[in-house]
């Protein structure tokens, strides 16, 4: 069941009380279900980061094996279509079956996986045997990521949703990040062999091992799904499969913000998905060491590094962005910042100016994925939420795969391609356009919500609220147990609007 707001916590909404990030913080951390979900994010995810490293790592940069395009974009779509294939599995049945047994059998069965693709890369093997190894562990990871996100409202009261959930997938995010580097140094000691990656790839199993132990200490039902029946036949659930994307469908089509965002983010897939690959053989084959900046496997660790800082000011400056201005003109400022990115930074093709095309790449990236996230949440039911995170992850997926597999067709050995990077900035110019375009046709006549999907408020202006004037009654209204915080009747403050 969703945390209700607490007295203090409606009081703190009127105008003039003090509400800081870092009292913010401390209300976050007194709640003991959400630091525990918090660790068992962290913990997925840094696994995740070394795995697919060190996965990418005996594919790209194993001097024991070939590399060329292709064999990029097939490395990338085994990494990623396991979000594709899983996701709507994963959304039907997460809305269905007790999150918090979901947690500790799929981090069991990861870490049987991972152990047994570690072994496989060890071995040298390619092929069918190491692809059908990473499908299966990534596609286990579905599972948990898709839980992580429809699980928070459980664990924090609807008021801190936005900052929870800032805090949470961005921790998550940098804890990937930090996981790939530690892959990377990892096999810059053992070397970048058959036997360094395996090692390497092996060593995830540990976030495994977080996910299984933490998971553990959580009530059975604690995490939800509100409703369902915990012990529903395996018949009935695979039933409910079968309409996961159609629901999750129908469900982010009633909600404007969601269809607006999801375009967005399906926009920065696409250009993501061609600089990616761009990146990746320029660091292979197109790209000599810059003074402290390296090529090759290092040089990939810092544009991994790199891309995290990125990461971490969208934590600071989503938020005092969506505060200011609400989440669409956010989604704008960031859908130009990408491009004029890819422009000024992408275009010289040096170390130097790669690293902060990755910076920028990864905060506008962040930026916009709360700002989906948020709408999600706050629009979606608890009902359908894991459906809908469920589709997200796997279109913006297969946008990703398909875009890395067209670029794979066109880039030459080295990666030195003006048009691709020109075609990236393009697509998030069109991005732009086709995120007005659904905000401005999903409102009808007579429609009472904002821009952003939310209900219209006295003294709301296009876009958000207007700092310094918030709606008391609004914020301080308690939603039933059967009322998910996601309802678009729970819009708290301009900042919610944030992912």
């Amino acid at each position: 069941m969703p945390v209700p707001p607490s007295a203090p916590e409606q009081c703190s909404t009127v105008p003039g009380h003090a509400d800081t990030p870092r009292i913010r913080r401390r209300e976050l951390a007194a709640h003991p279900g959400f630091v525990r979900l918090l660790v068992v994010r962290l913990g997925a995810q840094w696994g995740d980061g070394v795995f697919q490293a060190a996965l990418g790592g005996a594919v790209l940069f194993n001097p024991e094996r070939q590399s060329d395009p292709v064999l990029v974009a097939l490395g990338l779509a085994v990494v990623l279509l396991p979000y594709s294939l899983v996701g709507p599995f994963a959304g039907a049945l997460l809305d269905r079956w007790d999150r918090r047994r979901v947690f500790v059998v799929a981090g069991l069965c990861k870490a049987v996986l991972t152990l047994a693709t570690a072994a496989v890369v060890a071995a040298g093997v390619t092929g069918a045997w190491l692809y059908l190894g990473a499908l299966a562990t990534i596609g286990v990871s579905r599972f948990v990521q898709a839980g992580l996100s429809a699980a928070l409202p459980h664990v924090v009261t609807p008021r801190r949703l936005v900052a929870a959930n800032s805090l949470v997938t961005t921790s998550g995010a940098v804890a990937a990040a930090v996981g790939a580097s530690c892959a990377f140094a990892l096999t810059g000691v053992i070397g970048a062999g058959d036997a360094g990656s395996g090692i390497a790839t092996a060593a995830s199993v540990v976030g495994s091992a977080v996910i299984v132990v933490v998971a553990l200490g959580f009530v059975r039902g604690a995490l939800g799904p509100d409703g369902a029946a915990p012990d529903e036949t395996a018949v009935r659930a695979v039933g409910a499969v079968a309409h996961g994307l159609a629901d999750g469908a129908r469900a982010a089509r009633s909600a404007p913000g969601v269809v607006a965002a999801f375009w967005a983010v399906a926009a920065h897939r696409l250009a993501f998905g061609v600089a990616t690959l761009v990146m990746l053989l320029l660091m292979r084959h197109g790209l000599t060491d810059w003074g402290p900046f390296r090529a090759g496997m290092a040089g990939l660790g810092e544009t991994v590094a790199v891309a995290a800082a990125g990461l971490g000011v969208a934590a600071v400056v989503t938020p005092w962005l969506t505060a200011r201005l609400g989440r669409p003109a956010t989604v704008r400022i960031m859908l130009v910042l990408a491009a004029a990115a890819l422009l000024a930074f992408g275009l010289p093709m040096t170390m130097p100016t790669l690293l902060a095309a990755s910076f920028l790449l990864g905060l506008v990236g962040q930026a916009i994925k709360l700002c989906s996230d948020a709408a999600v949440q706050r629009e979606v039911d608890d009902a359908h939420r894991g459906r809908v995170f469920a589709l997200s992850d796997t279109v913006f997926n297969v946008t990703y795969v398909l875009a890395v597999a067209a670029a794979a067709l066109f880039s030459p050995l080295n990666g030195r391609s003006v048009p691709l990077i020109a075609v990236s900035a393009g697509i998030y110019l069109l991005g732009l356009v086709v995120h007005e375009v659904a905000l401005r046709t999903g409102r009808h006549p007579g429609d009472t919500r904002g821009p952003d999907g939310g209900s219209r408020q006295a003294g709301e202006v296009h876009g958000g609220s207007q700092p310094g004037a918030p709606s008391v009654a609004t914020r301080s209204t308690a939603p039933s147990p059967s009322t998910s915080v996601s309802s678009t009747s729970q819009r708290a403050e301009p900042a919610s609007d944030v992912a």
